[in-house]
């Protein structure tokens, strides 16, 4: 079984340092069930290709069965040693740990950044089919390519083959692209081929971290990855609900602003509340989405509007979701008012059918939280899937942070980044180029002639 890993990140044959395997060698490694072997077909400074290729030793493979393949018949006649499955995952966890881990002691920095990166595995067993390989990847940032071959071109009759060959192509950390294959490859497969227990379940969420708990089908996965045993699945979905409700909920009030409230008579979390209400009045939006809606700073603002009928919070946080249903005290609602507005839990870099069809989505105060590397997931999950009518976009500006004597660096802690006024306009029209939008770039909050106003906002209108 092969897997190939490219990058064009310049210089790209520094993929052998972040892989701790040097491109002129090729090296080789006993792992369960055979020999890995690490070799470079291509490595230049433009682009650098690595092959991990698993060789399966037939005798090892045909000792007393363990996984899906456990007749007498099936520990001889299957096909471990040809296609994607778990063995290959074990084999990345052995060749590539460190790369795996995030760590790199000759490229620490480059470890943290998120690179080009296209990946190939020529045979992959899709047990759902390549529908299932776009529900698993899609939603991680990545762009989806898959073919599926006969099963026998000269009996093309019999149908298609179970396997598919699959690339990967993104913007992505490797120790995140390692991540996302050693988990996602035996769910592909849904099998495992060696004995599944406890430990499995500190490998799932040690592997999954950062991205499993957010994953719109992260049940499939840990039940597939799990082997289908009940007691560990719902072990490792527990652990996940419960890793994410100690998540402190991110707050839409800068530490700055808090200051600002007791300073001036009109604070400016009031003021871009107030600007957002405005623009959704303006484009006469009757069905909103608060996305990244945090506590529910806005959602109360929303349901105070009875011209708002219909009203979705979404949130990857279900602790902040928990704190917004309190602060909206859904239990004393009347069930007609409690009717017009319904929170989500659902990450904003994957697609949700659940957000699709309305007037109107508010991102207020939350692309600054996203690592500027998954932005276009984010943008392709808001503006291309669930494409809302209208779009507006709140964000700090940085050119004003010169006025806060006190604040050294970003407004919050939080914050991966903080946009000029000229940045996010070229942001703003790339997006809206793209997605079919039109944009308005408006201030809000004090303006100074030289630093523009704290706040920036883009209304997006669909175009016509």
């Amino acid at each position: 079984m092969l897997l190939t890993i490219s990058t064009t990140h310049s210089p790209a044959t520094d993929l052998g340092y972040l892989l701790v395997k040097h491109p002129d060698r090729v090296q080789s490694f006993a792992t369960t069930g055979g020999t890995a072997h690490v070799f470079y077909p291509h490595a230049d400074t433009e682009r650098c290709t690595v092959a991990l290729l698993l060789e399966i030793d037939p005798v090892e493979l045909a000792r007393p069965a363990k996984g899906r393949h456990s007749s007498a018949l099936g520990r001889y006649v299957n096909d471990r040693p040809y296609v994607a499955s778990s063995l290959l995952s074990v084999a990345l966890g052995k060749v590539f740990r460190s790369a795996l881990n995030g760590t790199s002691r000759d490229r620490a920095e480059l470890a943290g950044t998120a690179i080009p990166l296209e990946i190939e595995v020529p045979a992959v067993p899709c047990r759902g089919g390549s529908e299932i390989v776009e529900r698993l990847f899609a939603p991680l940032g990545w762009q989806v390519s898959t073919t599926t071959e006969p099963l026998d071109p000269q009996f093309p009759e019999w149908g298609d083959s179970p396997y598919t060959r699959l690339r990967l192509t993104g913007t992505v950390r490797l120790a995140e692209a390692l991540n996302h294959l050693y988990v996602l490859l035996p769910v592909l497969d849904d099998a495992k081929h060696y004995w599944v227990d406890a430990d499995e379940v500190d490998k799932l969420l040690r592997a999954g971290s950062g991205w499993l708990g957010a994953h719109p089908d992260r049940e499939l996965i840990a039940r597939r990855y799990l082997a289908g045993r009940h007691s560990l699945t719902q072990s490792a979905l527990e652990r996940l609900r419960a890793a994410d409700d100690q998540l402190e909920p991110e707050t839409t009030e800068d530490p700055v602003e808090l200051v600002e409230a007791t300073e001036r008579r009109t604070p400016l979390v009031k003021l871009r509340r107030d600007a957002v209400l405005a623009a959704l009045a303006e484009i006469g939006a009757t069905r909103v989405l608060d996305l990244g809606c945090g506590p529910g700073t806005l959602l109360l603002a929303l349901h105070a509007d009875q011209r708002f009928t219909e009203i979705v919070g979404a949130d990857v946080s279900s602790g902040a979701l928990a704190i917004a249903e309190r602060r909206l005290k859904f239990h004393r609602m009347p069930d007609r008012q409690r009717a017009r507005i319904t929170l989500v839990q659902s990450a904003l870099t994957y697609h949700d059918d659940r957000l699709r069809g309305f007037d109107a989505a508010v991102l207020m105060e939350v692309i600054e939280h996203v690592d500027e590397s998954r932005l276009p997931a984010l943008e392709r999950a808001v503006f291309g899937h669930a494409a809302p009518g209208a779009v507006i976009v709140t964000t700090p500006n940085v050119e004003y942070n010169v006025h806060y004597e006190t604040l050294d660096g970003h407004r919050h802690d939080d914050h991966r980044f903080e946009w000029t006024r000229a940045q996010f306009a070229d942001w703003a029209a790339r997006v809206a180029d793209t997605f079919g939008y039109t944009v308005d770039i408006r201030p809000v909050g004090e303006h100074d002639s030289r630093t523009g106003s704290p706040t920036q906002l883009a209304l997006f209108r669909k175009a016509a």
